[in-house]
C-alpha cells in the first residue's frame, strides 16, 4: 500500500518533467545539424553543409565565425574538441589549449604581486591554440578547403551588424580597453564619445582581422598551386600563423605591450590528440578531455551517482538536490587538487580518480541529512595500487591565505544572462563563476559528430599588433602554490587545468549524445544535470537544455579574482531557479544551505540527441542566451 503511495507522488512529477512545454521549439533534421553561440554562427555552418561539408567542416566554420564575433571567445583563445569519427568508430580527443610561454614563472609573478596570474592584458595570455586547432581537424578530418570553410568568418570580418551583447561588453571594459592601443583602434568606433563602442546594430569592420585570415587563405591557395596536397596546403596556412609573418606580427605586438609570449613559443606549440577519457553509465559511454581540463569530474560525478536511485527521490526533489551538490562537493574537492596537465609532473591519479571503487567509497561520505561544508579531497592512489605523495598538503591548503596578498581586487564586473543572480551583493563572485565561452555542436547523416567548447580572448581583449587576434587570458587558471593545487602550478610550455568541457556519450557503440555548455566553474554542473534530466527522467533534449539546474559555489573559483579569498569555496551556497517551490527552498535551508535564485539556471546548453528508432537528429539549444542551431 505504501508503495503504492510512493508510486502515485512519484508519477506526476516524472510525468511533469517529460512534458512540461519548452521556451524554444527543439530542432529536428534528418541530414545535418549546426548549434552554436550566435545565429549568424550557426547560418555559417549551415552554408558549409550547404556546400557538401561534413560534420568537421562545419564545426570549424562556427567557430571560425563566433571568433570572429567575439562570442566571449577571439581567435586567439583556445579550443577543445571530441570527435566522432564514424569510419572507425572512435572518439578523438582534440588538445588545442595554448601553453604558459617563456618567462611565465611562479617567481615572475610572485615578483609582481599577484596571488594569481592576472585577469587580463598580455601577461594573462597563453599562446594561441585556436587557429591550429581548426586547421588540425580541417586537415585531418574534414573535406573542404580552408578558404570555403573560412570564407563566412571573412565576410563577418569585412562587416557584420554586432549585436547589443558584444557591444555592451565592449563599452563595459573600456576602461581597459584604453589602456591597449591596437584593442582601442578596433573596438573604439566612436573615439571621444560618450559611448565609444558600437551601437548594436552597427556595421563593426576588423580590417587586420581580415588580413590575417586573408593571409593564412593565400598560404593555402599557394601551396595548392605548387601541387600540395589539401591537407599539406592546410598546414601551409597554419605555418603562415605560428611561423610566418603572422607570427612576427603577433609576438611584436604582445611584446610592445609587456607580453611574455616568444616566436619560439609559437613555432614549438602544436595541437594534439589525446585518448579521451570515459566511463560506463548505465550502459551508455560518456566521453570526456583529459584531466587538463575539469572534464572528468563530470564523469567522477557519473560513478558516484551510479551507486544511488536516483529516479526513486523525484527531479528536483530536495533529496535529488541535496545528492547532487553533495557529489558536487567531493568532485569539485578532487577536481581543484589532482586536475592538471599530465604531461608534467607530477601526474594527476586519474587512473584512480576515475575507478569505479573509489567512487563507492565516495559515495559513503555524502550524508544525506545535511551539507558537509569542509568536504575534502579523497585519496584515489590506492585505487591505482600507489602511495599518495602528497596527503602531507591537505592541512597546508585546508587552511591557507594569500602567499602575496598585496594586488588590489579588480572592479570590472562584466555582466551576464544571470542578472537576478549577479544583483546580489556578491556580484563580482558570480561573475567569475559564469564566466562564459561558447559552444559548437554538429553531426551529419554520414555520422560524424563534432562538440566544441573554444574559449579565450573575451572582452575586454588586449589584440596582438595589427593581427585583429585577441590573446587568451587563460593563464589565470593556474595556481602559483603548490599547497594550493599541486598539479596546476604554473610553468613555461605547460597547459592550465581549465574549465572548458565539450561532452560525447555513445549507446550500443553509436553516438546517443552530443553536448556542451559555456559558463565557467558550472559548465560540469549543468552538463551532469542535463544528462540525467535526459538518461534518468526521460526528458526530450530541447526540454533537458531548459530544465531547471542547480548550481554549486562550492569550489575553488578557476577564473578572475587576484586574491586567495575571492577564490575560496562558499560552503553551502547554492544557485536555485525561482520556480523552486517553498516546500523545498525551507528543506534545504534546514539542511544547511545559503539560497540564492535566478530565472535560469540551465545554462546556455548546445546539444544533439541521435534518434535511432527513427533515424533523425534532435537539437536542443536553451533559451539562456543567443545560442542557436540550424537542422535539415
Amino acid at each position: 500500500m505504501y508503495r503504492f503511495l510512493f508510486l502515485l507522488v512519484l508519477i506526476p512529477a516524472f510525468l511533469n518533467a517529460q512534458q512540461k512545454p519548452t521556451q524554444k521549439p527543439p530542432l529536428h533534421g534528418k541530414n545535418w545539424m549546426a548549434i552554436t553561440g550566435k545565429p549568424l554562427a550557426a547560418t555559417a555552418g549551415a552554408m558549409i553543409f550547404q556546400k557538401g561539408g561534413n560534420a568537421v567542416d562545419a564545426a570549424c566554420a562556427m567557430l571560425a565565425a563566433t571568433c570572429t564575433m567575439w562570442d566571449v571567445l577571439s581567435w586567439g583563445g583556445e579550443t577543445q574538441a571530441l570527435i566522432y569519427n564514424p569510419k572507425t568508430g572512435k572518439v578523438i580527443a582534440i588538445n588545442a589549449m595554448g601553453v604558459a610561454p617563456t618567462g611565465a614563472t611562479v617567481e615572475f609573478f610572485k615578483k609582481k604581486g599577484y596571488s594569481f596570474p592576472p585577469e587580463y592584458g598580455p601577461l594573462a595570455a597563453t599562446t594561441p591554440g585556436t587557429p591550429g586547432g581548426i586547421c588540425h581537424m580541417l586537415a585531418n578530418y574534414g573535406t573542404l578547403s580552408l578558404k570555403e570553410v573560412l570564407a563566412p568568418a571573412m565576410e563577418l570580418a569585412a562587416g557584420y551588424p554586432i549585436e547589443a551583447q558584444t557591444a555592451n561588453s565592449i563599452e563595459r571594459g573600456r576602461k581597459y580597453i584604453e589602456e591597449w592601443p591596437y584593442s582601442k583602434k578596433v573596438f573604439f568606433t566612436h573615439p571621444g564619445e560618450k559611448r565609444v563602442a558600437p551601437a548594436a546594430g552597427e556595421i563593426f569592420v576588423q580590417k587586420d582581422l581580415l588580413a590575417t585570415l586573408t593571409k593564412m587563405v593565400e598560404a593555402e591557395q599557394n601551396a595548392l598551386k605548387n601541387k600540395k596536397s589539401r591537407k599539406e596546403a592546410i598546414m601551409a596556412a597554419y605555418d603562415r600563423f605560428y611561423k610566418g609573418d603572422i607570427a612576427q606580427e603577433f609576438v611584436r605586438g604582445s611584446k610592445e605591450q609587456g607580453g611574455l609570449i616568444t616566436m619560439e613559443d609559437l613555432a614549438k606549440w602544436k595541437p594534439v590528440e589525446e585518448e579521451p577519457l570515459h566511463v560506463n553509465y548505465k550502459g551508455i559511454e560518456v566521453y570526456k578531455l583529459q584531466e587538463w581540463t575539469q572534464g572528468p569530474m563530470l564523469l567522477q560525478g557519473l560513478n558516484i551517482l551510479e551507486n544511488i536511485d536516483l529516479k526513486s527521490m523525484g527531479y528536483n526533489s530536495p533529496a535529488y538536490i541535496h545528492t547532487i551538490y553533495q557529489t558536487l562537493n567531493l568532485t569539485f574537492a578532487d577536481r581543484d587538487f589532482y586536475y592538471g596537465d599530465p604531461r608534467f609532473s607530477p601526474k594527476p591519479p586519474i587512473k584512480g580518480l576515475l575507478s569505479k571503487a573509489y567512487a563507492k567509497e565516495r559515495a559513503k561520505e555524502i550524508d544525506p541529512t545535511k551539507n558537509n561544508p569542509n568536504t575534502q579531497p579523497g585519496d584515489p592512489y590506492p585505487f591505482e595500487g600507489k602511495k599518495n605523495p602528497l596527503l602531507h598538503l591537505l592541512p597546508i591548503r585546508d587552511a591557507f591565505t594569500d602567499s602575496t596578498g598585496n594586488k588590489k581586487p579588480d572592479n570590472f564586473v562584466p555582466k551576464h544572462d544571470a542578472v537576478a543572480y549577479l544583483q546580489q551583493a556578491d556580484s563580482a563572485y558570480a561573475d567569475r563563476l559564469w564566466r562564459g565561452t561558447t559552444s559548437v555542436e554538429a553531426a551529419d547523416k554520414e555520422g560524424w559528430v563534432v562538440s566544441i567548447t573554444p574559449s579565450g580572448g573575451w572582452m575586454p581583449a588586449c589584440i596582438a599588433g595589427r593581427t585583429g587576434v585577441g590573446m587568451s587570458q587563460r593563464l589565470q587558471s593556474f595556481v602559483l602554490d603548490s599547497a594550493l593545487s599541486p598539479f596546476n602550478v604554473i610553468a613555461p610550455g605547460k597547459r592550465p587545468r581549465v574549465t572548458l568541457t565539450p561532452s560525447m556519450a555513445l549507446k550500443d557503440g553509436k553516438p546517443f549524445l552530443s553536448f556542451a555548455v559555456q559558463g565557467g566553474d558550472t559548465q560540469d554542473q549543468n552538463l551532469l544535470q542535463f544528462f540525467l534530466n535526459m538518461v534518468e527522467f526521460g526528458m526530450t533534449v530541447q526540454q533537458a537544455t531548459e530544465a531547471e539546474n542547480i548550481n554549486s559555489n562550492q569550489l575553488w573559483l578557476s577564473l578572475g579574482g587576484t586574491s586567495i579569498k575571492e577564490r575560496q569555496p562558499k560552503p553551502g551556497s547554492i544557485l536555485l531557479n525561482s520556480n523552486t517551490p517553498e516546500k523545498t527552498r525551507t528543506t534545504l535551508q534546514g539542511m544547511g544551505y545559503k539560497l540564492s535564485f535566478t530565472e535560469r539556471s540551465s545554462g546556455p546548453i548546445n546539444a544533439i540527441f541521435f534518434d535511432r528508432v527513427h533515424g533523425s537528429l534532435w537539437g536542443g539549444s536553451s533559451n539562456h542566451g543567443e545560442d542557436y542551431g540550424i537542422g535539415w
